[in-house]
């Protein structure tokens, strides 16, 4: 069952944070959860149409390592459950909604809907259909930034963040980055989310290492395995692994141990998983968490983070009107964007 393995624990007492970087962190995740709760509705009252994987559950993970990121610096690379991660990369609650309704003000102009938000502008380098598609595209951004800084002597010190499932990590386009990323010392961070299961495979069933931590040994790389439902816990870990990239010190593999708290995508009853297992999950609720930590800690109060909860919501129902609102893509334009243009 994937509620045995040991979760690592984390020492809050030594955490230094700001208060307005914790409000920062803490919208950031409620903003993901709300958004991802708002397409469900829309997709079951048929306003929503397509394959839509959502991520609530994971959201630690995408705001402790992007919100480290310097966004619109820093290079992301998603997958298929990419709306959280376009969220905390800064594209617009609005464009990115608009995207699902497959319209023209969507970040990727109506073309790629759920699974293919993509923003230049936020250096969102797109999600993708199929597992491991990103992580060649990631190494690419990061040798590039490398290139820039080592051979063109350009003050260039950009970090790319590659995220992928641990169904991800038995493919070949894994393995083969690892080394390539090692062997250049790449400024990127390579962030399994380790949800516990592909699709309906159990992740222990899958594989012969599963502490995918691990297998960074082999390529003389630096890896973690952290508590991916602990903000603090993934900042921590993050911080650790961009100062790294930074100085030029290389690439650092992240396992974070998460758990997705509806199927696999809105289309699966999400039958397979025990129910002892999910309440396991749902009880380490990562906003629920961080939440408790802020007013225990009197960072914050529960009034201002009720606060923030009702700012998130009226935005997203703007975002759902913008979305509902906005024109179709212009059939006229139906080949443009496949080739560059001047």
């Amino acid at each position: 069952m994937a509620t045995e393995r040991n979760i690592p624990k984390f020492d809050h007492s030594k955490v230094k944070i700001s208060k307005e970087e914790s409000l920062t962190y803490y919208e950031d995740m409620v903003l993901g959860r709300l958004f991802e709760d708002k397409c469900a509705e829309m997709y079951y009252r048929g306003r929503m149409f397509g394959f839509v994987h959502l991520y609530n559950g994971q959201e630690a993970v995408s705001s402790g390592v992007i919100q480290s990121m310097r966004p619109g610096h820093d290079y992301v690379c998603s997958t298929y459950r990419d709306h959280v991660h376009a969220l905390s990369s800064g594209v617009p609650a609005n464009e990115v909604m608009a995207e699902l309704f497959g319209k023209a003000t969507g970040c990727s102009k109506g073309r790629g809907g759920s699974m293919h938000m993509f923003s230049a502008e936020h250096k969102l380098l797109g999600g993708y259909a199929f597992i491991g598609e990103g992580i060649p595209v990631a190494t690419g951004a990061a040798y590039q930034s490398m290139y820039r800084r080592k051979v063109l002597g350009e003050d260039c010190d950009q970090v790319t963040a590659c995220f992928f499932g641990d169904g991800t990590t038995n493919n070949g386009q894994f393995f083969e980055c690892l080394n390539m990323a090692s062997l250049w010392k790449l400024p990127i961070l390579l962030v399994v989310e380790n949800n516990k299961w592909a699709i309906g495979m159990a992740h222990e069933r899958a594989t012969s290492q599963p502490e995918i931590y691990k297998k960074a040994s082999v390529f003389n790389m630096e890896g973690y395995e952290v508590d991916g439902m602990d903000l603090l816990a993934v900042r921590e870990v993050a911080q650790r692994a961009i100062a790294r990239a930074r100085a030029g010190e290389g690439p650092t593999l992240i396992e974070a141990l998460t758990y997705r708290f509806r199927g696999h995508s809105l289309a699966d009853p999400d039958e397979l998983r025990d129910a002892e297992e999910k309440a396991f999950w749902n009880a380490r609720d990562p906003i629920k968490q961080f939440s408790r930590y802020l007013t225990t800690n009197k960072v914050a109060t529960q009034a201002e983070l009720d606060a923030i909860d009702k700012k998130i919501d009226t935005r997203i129902n703007e975002a759902v009107a913008f979305g509902e609102s906005s024109p179709d893509p212009d059939p006229r334009e139906l080949y443009r964007y496949i080739f560059a243009e001047d």
